[in-house]
């Protein structure tokens, strides 16, 4: 069978570029997919994917113009069907065969198996290859129709009757095995060997492909065309670098991986051009300059040495003309009227207090179960009010109050009514402005940190007090209404609000009770059914037990530590550390295994306190384990109270001689009820004292 290598690509009108690099993805791997199950595609399912603004296509080396055949065994009939008394085929089974292309005599040749309780009759088969050209139709046809299409086109062909469905109007198709043009057809089109390149800048207007190998090479030379998504796109990545040294003083330009991969899907043939703007308006917050250039022009704002924004800009351009000047001029005036309009909105916001707007929040609309914004904000008080309190200071409790207060203000803005990426932001330049001082303003800026996972926490004590009583807040409030995440559904980023709240916890080590918090907000929202305390604990439990175990903990080590439900997240990593070095002693297996045999025990007796009559202890082990206990358990428990837990449990190791001789020595459960229970309650005092730290019979494999 002779591999040459395939080429096929579909060209089209410009295609959405937010789906572009799914799409071509999707393109390549379909046709790909679909070569490798009927057998035209041996090895390795490698490919080269090229998608640009007008075309889909793929490069896949070693595709065999027909598969191989394939010996099968077919499934027939019970042998007391397909064959008579006398052993001959019967009617049935000449039937059988006849559909399978076989003729009667090979009715001597069938296999007969016991399969059950019955003989069954089976036939080797010889399924012949099939031509690429049909292999290719059907795995094109599959690949079109699997494509994540956003929205869907209804168009007609040239012959102005056949409505066609596609992202976007198709207009030509390659199909080529080396050389040799595969006739397949798709959308209403023949493949052959011609294609386009670029609508302006092409040297030829149609394009002739000799062999599939010379596509990415013929596309640049005479089309003008980067056909691969990642070439261009290291391309722009190499200019806007180039340019930015080619600007000086230390310049760079914005790092925005999605904003790379769009202006990828926007043009052939990139070419970065060096802008400008006004300086005055670099008296907007430059957070709202860089968000209008991003977001509705698609340019590349430049940043200093020192991280602040210039008055230039970077365009990716799909033309390169001799003389770029109309180019670049056309764009400084194209976004001279956004930056005037941001202006214009930040001169006219700064016209009103938060303080002011705060009234207005009673109008807006939080959800239709919970109600406005303003009564949105009293929740936030009162939780802020509660966390402020409990970490012990009256200038605390008031900042947080006052930037609870003032911390949604900013989203009656038009600031952010047209850019809402930018509420807190926006929130603390107007607390500047209002001189309410950083401290506040800094606290109404990162009130919705961290927003996502890996981003910076708040930057003081207030803004953790207003994050956490805010996140705290959404979640109880929607908990109490039945709000929950379901699969991978989370419309109101419940997971992300949980995951925030874990993080501060543990990281800022605050001393505050999870279990406080979480009854703190529900308290405020009296529709809360029973049991959803509970249920928002244990949600938020989750979270922390994923972001640990990313963190490289084990999954036995987390389970351990959390199965106590610690109160304090702060303390969480001291456990885990604890833990880990635990495991790590000889005597860890032994204990564990012990302390899961305790647990049980404990379990079957329901009844059994921690306490110990020392004139019942008769046995010389058990008498033993309590002098040990009263010995190292005191001290074990000092370690723990000072927050040295490994060394609690390292102390607790040296337990493991006594309770191996009594599980040896002792029978627990006695026939006299005072000698048993006096037994459980020596297991139960040894429990006690052991699980402090974590659960260890969690440990135990």
């Amino acid at each position: 069978m002779s591999a040459k290598n395939l080429l096929v690509e579909l060209f089209v009108e410009e295609l959405p570029p937010k789906a572009l690099k799914a799409l071509g993805a999707a393109f390549a791997d379909g046709i790909v997919d679909g070569l490798v199950r009927r057998g035209l595609k041996p090895g390795e399912p490698d490919r080269e994917v090229f998608a640009s603004p007008r075309r889909l296509a793929v490069w896949i080396p070693d595709v065999l113009a027909r598969s191989a055949d394939r010996h099968q065994e077919v499934k027939l009939m019970p042998a007391s069907v397909g064959l008579g008394a006398d052993g001959r085929p019967t009617a049935a089974l000449l039937k059988k065969l006849q559909s399978l292309g076989l003729a009667a005599d090979a009715a001597a040749d069938l296999k007969r198996r016991v399969e059950g309780k019955a003989e069954t009759l089976f036939a080797d088969t010889v399924v012949p290859g099939i031509a690429l050209a049909e292999g290719l139709q059907a795995a094109l046809d599959e690949s079109i129709a699997k494509l994540p299409i956003p929205k869907v086109m209804t168009y007609q062909l040239a012959d102005g009757w056949t409505d066609v469905k596609f992202v976007r109007p198709a207009h030509a198709l390659v199909a080529l095995h080396g050389s040799d043009v595969v006739p397949v057809e798709v959308l209403g089109l023949r493949a052959g060997r011609t294609t386009h390149g670029h609508r302006f800048e092409a040297a030829l207007q149609s394009i002739t492909l000799h062999d599939a190998d010379s596509y990415a090479a013929t596309l640049e030379r005479d089309g003008a065309v980067i056909a691969g998504f990642e070439a261009r796109r290291e391309a722009i990545s190499r200019q806007l670098m180039e340019a930015a040294v080619q600007v000086g003083g230390g310049a760079k330009p914005v790092e925005d991986d999605a904003l790379l991969d769009e202006v990828t899907a926007l043009v052939e043939r990139p070419n970065v051009l060096v802008c400008e703007f006004e300086k005055e308006f670099l008296d907007v917050p430059q957070e709202c300059l860089i968000l209008t250039m991003k977001a509705n022009q698609k340019y590349f704002p430049l940043l200093d040495a020192k991280g602040r924004l210039t008055n230039r800009f970077l365009v990716v351009s799909n033309i390169r003309p001799a003389d770029a000047s109309a180019v670049i001029g056309g764009n400084e005036r194209v976004v001279r009227p956004r930056l005037a309009d941001a202006k214009f909105f930040f001169d006219q916001d700064r016209r009103k207090t938060l303080e002011s707007r705060v009234a207005g929040l009673a109008k807006v609309v939080y959800h239709n179960k919970l109600g406005t914004q303003g009564e949105r904000i009293e929740r936030v008080r009162a939780i802020a009010k509660v966390i402020g309190a409990q970490l012990g200071s009256d200038h605390l409790a008031h900042a947080a109050d006052t930037a609870a207060r003032l911390a949604k203000a900013d989203l009656l803005t038009d600031m952010v009514g047209e850019f809402p990426e930018l509420q807190g932001v926006m929130g603390g330049y107007y607390a500047r402005h209002d001189k309410l001082g950083d401290e506040i303003a800094m606290a109404i800026e990162d009130h919705y940190r961290p927003r996502f996972a890996g981003d910076v926490l708040p930057r003081n004590d207030v803004g953790v007090v207003v994050a956490l009583a805010d996140k705290l807040e959404t979640l109880a409030g929607l908990f109490a209404i039945g709000q929950l995440p379901t699969g991978d559904k989370d419309p109101f980023a419940l997971r992300r609000h949980a995951l925030g709240i874990v993080r501060m916890l543990m990281e800022r080590d605050l001393p505050l009770s999870l279990g406080g918090l979480v009854t703190a907000a529900l308290g405020l929202f009296a529709q809360a059914p029973e049991g959803t305390a509970r249920q928002l604990a244990d949600f938020i439990y989750e979270r922390l037990a994923g972001l640990l175990r990313e963190q490289g903990y084990s999954a036995q080590e987390v389970d351990a530590v959390l199965a106590l439900r610690p109160e304090r997240l702060g303390d969480v990593a001291k456990r885990l550390a604890a833990v880990r070095a635990f495991a790590a002693l000889p005597e860890a297996p032994a204990l564990a295994a012990a302390n899961k045999r305790i647990g049980n025990i404990l379990k079957k007796a329901q009844k059994a306190d921690p306490h110990v009559a020392e004139q019942l202890l008769k046995e010389d082990a058990e008498k033993a384990l309590y002098a040990a206990t009263q010995r190292i358990a005191p001290h074990a428990r000092s370690q723990f109270e000072s927050g040295d837990y490994t060394a609690s449990l390292q102390t607790l190791a040296q337990l493991r001689g006594p309770v191996d001789a009594f599980f040896d020595g002792v029978m627990v459960n006695a026939e006299e009820a005072d000698l048993r229970l006096n037994r459980l309650g020596l297991l139960a005092t040894l429990h006690q004292a052991m699980n402090r730290v974590a659960d260890l019979s969690r440990l135990a494999t």
